[in-house]
């Protein structure tokens, strides 16, 4: 995972069951967070920000991921869009132009 940037664009992975996308996007992180190479950033777009509340298990991944240096960032049209910013627990806000930054910099893995 060195020198990629997550693009997370669901709260979910996969098509199918909501309740069974929501498990394997946990599992994910899960297992992401214990490898000894990390992404460089994980940036959360569209329904990919609600992971970063509460209401997601995978926030409490995504805090472990902070903790080890990965940076975590929400899309502010997102967030704005599903009015959020309150309920954010992990990660900051950052904007497109951000993410094009980091696209020319590092190889895009992209989850939805």
């Amino acid at each position: 995972m060195k020198n990629k940037v997550i693009l997370l664009a669901s709260d979910q992975l996969g098509k199918g069951d909501k309740v069974l996308g929501e498990g394997v996007l946990e599992t994910f992180f899960t297992i992401l967070k214990q490898k000894e190479e990390l992404p460089e950033a994980v940036f959360c777009m569209n329904s990919g920000v609600f992971t970063l509340t509460e209401r997601s298990l995978v926030s409490l991944q995504l805090k472990d991921l902070e903790a080890k240096g990965v940076d975590v960032l929400a899309c502010k049209t997102c967030v704005d869009y599903y009015e959020i910013e309150g309920d954010l627990v992990v990660g900051r806000i950052s904007g497109m132009d951000h993410f094009i930054e980091l696209a020319s910099k590092y190889e895009i893995l992209t989850l939805s």
